[in-house]
Protein backbone atom coordinates (compact mmCIF):
# COMPACT_ATOMS: atom_id res chain seq x y z
CA UNK A 1 0.00 0.00 0.00
CA UNK A 2 1.44 3.59 -1.34
CA UNK A 3 -0.88 5.41 0.87
CA UNK A 4 1.58 6.62 3.66
CA UNK A 5 -1.56 7.39 6.32
CA UNK A 6 -2.59 3.82 5.69
CA UNK A 7 0.04 2.92 6.52
CA UNK A 8 0.74 4.90 9.66
CA UNK A 9 -2.94 3.61 10.30
CA UNK A 10 -2.11 -0.47 10.05
CA UNK A 11 1.20 0.14 12.25
CA UNK A 12 3.31 -0.49 9.06
CA UNK A 13 5.03 3.01 9.86
CA UNK A 14 5.72 3.16 13.30
CA UNK A 15 3.78 6.43 15.04
CA UNK A 16 3.31 7.23 18.35
CA UNK A 17 -1.24 7.93 18.29
CA UNK A 18 -2.69 9.91 20.73
CA UNK A 19 -5.49 8.35 19.92
CA UNK A 20 -6.84 4.92 18.66
CA UNK A 21 -10.11 3.73 18.53
CA UNK A 22 -11.62 1.08 15.63
CA UNK A 23 -12.61 4.10 12.79
CA UNK A 24 -10.01 6.38 13.58
CA UNK A 25 -5.87 7.55 15.05
CA UNK A 26 -4.64 11.11 15.61
CA UNK A 27 -0.72 11.71 15.85
CA UNK A 28 1.54 14.82 15.85
CA UNK A 29 1.99 16.35 12.64
CA UNK A 30 5.66 15.86 11.70
CA UNK A 31 5.42 19.59 10.38
CA UNK A 32 3.72 21.16 12.98
CA UNK A 33 2.09 24.61 12.42
CA UNK A 34 1.30 25.56 15.58
CA UNK A 35 2.28 24.29 19.60
CA UNK A 36 -0.37 21.77 19.12
CA UNK A 37 -1.12 20.73 15.60
CA UNK A 38 -2.56 16.72 15.49
CA UNK A 39 -3.71 14.79 12.89
CA UNK A 40 -6.69 12.62 13.06
CA UNK A 41 -7.55 10.44 10.29
CA UNK A 42 -9.67 7.80 9.07
CA UNK A 43 -8.37 4.05 9.05
CA UNK A 44 -10.70 3.41 5.79
CA UNK A 45 -8.72 4.99 2.86
CA UNK A 46 -10.74 7.75 1.31
CA UNK A 47 -8.81 10.29 -0.89
CA UNK A 48 -10.91 13.45 0.30
CA UNK A 49 -13.99 14.91 1.60
CA UNK A 50 -14.98 15.55 -2.71
CA UNK A 51 -14.36 11.76 -2.09
CA UNK A 52 -17.24 11.06 0.07
CA UNK A 53 -19.53 8.03 -0.73
CA UNK A 54 -23.10 8.27 0.92
CA UNK A 55 -22.50 5.79 3.27
CA UNK A 56 -18.89 7.37 4.23
CA UNK A 57 -20.90 11.11 5.98
CA UNK A 58 -21.46 9.79 8.96
CA UNK A 59 -17.74 8.90 9.74
CA UNK A 60 -16.99 12.57 9.13
CA UNK A 61 -19.84 13.34 12.28
CA UNK A 62 -17.25 10.93 14.30
CA UNK A 63 -14.67 12.59 13.44
CA UNK A 64 -15.70 15.54 14.47
CA UNK A 65 -16.78 13.92 17.59
CA UNK A 66 -12.89 12.31 18.00
CA UNK A 67 -11.28 16.14 17.15
CA UNK A 68 -13.39 17.34 20.33
CA UNK A 69 -11.84 14.34 22.62
CA UNK A 70 -8.53 14.98 21.31
CA UNK A 71 -8.57 18.65 22.07
CA UNK A 72 -9.50 17.75 25.58
CA UNK A 73 -6.78 15.29 25.69
CA UNK A 74 -3.98 18.16 24.32
CA UNK A 75 -5.70 20.67 26.74
CA UNK A 76 -6.63 23.12 24.11
CA UNK A 77 -10.60 22.29 24.01
CA UNK A 78 -11.08 25.19 26.82
CA UNK A 79 -9.38 28.17 25.20
CA UNK A 80 -10.01 27.18 21.33
CA UNK A 81 -8.64 25.38 18.54
CA UNK A 82 -9.33 25.30 14.66
CA UNK A 83 -10.27 21.99 12.72
CA UNK A 84 -9.31 22.62 8.64
CA UNK A 85 -9.55 19.51 6.23
CA UNK A 86 -7.67 20.37 3.41
CA UNK A 87 -9.17 18.84 0.07
CA UNK A 88 -7.28 18.14 -3.25
CA UNK A 89 -4.33 19.70 -4.30
CA UNK A 90 -5.66 23.78 -4.91
CA UNK A 91 -7.59 23.14 -1.53
CA UNK A 92 -3.82 22.86 0.24
CA UNK A 93 -4.03 18.83 0.28
CA UNK A 94 -0.78 17.28 0.34
CA UNK A 95 -1.35 13.51 1.58
CA UNK A 96 -4.13 11.90 -0.92
CA UNK A 97 -5.76 10.83 2.18
CA UNK A 98 -8.91 12.05 4.72
CA UNK A 99 -7.20 13.93 7.70
CA UNK A 100 -8.08 16.70 9.94
CA UNK A 101 -5.26 18.96 11.23
CA UNK A 102 -6.81 20.12 14.96
CA UNK A 103 -4.32 23.38 15.31
CA UNK A 104 -4.08 25.28 18.91
CA UNK A 105 -1.83 26.24 21.61
CA UNK A 106 -1.70 29.75 20.57
CA UNK A 107 -4.67 32.87 19.30
CA UNK A 108 -4.35 31.93 15.71
CA UNK A 109 -5.88 34.69 13.37
CA UNK A 110 -9.33 36.04 12.80
CA UNK A 111 -9.33 35.00 9.61
CA UNK A 112 -7.24 33.53 6.23
CA UNK A 113 -5.63 36.00 4.33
Amino acid sequence: MSCIFCQIAAGEIPSEFLYENDEFVAFNDIHPQTPVHILIIPKKHIVSIADLADEDVPLVGRMMAVAKKVAEDAGVAQKGYRLVMNTRPDGGQVIMHLHMHLLGGRKLPDRMK
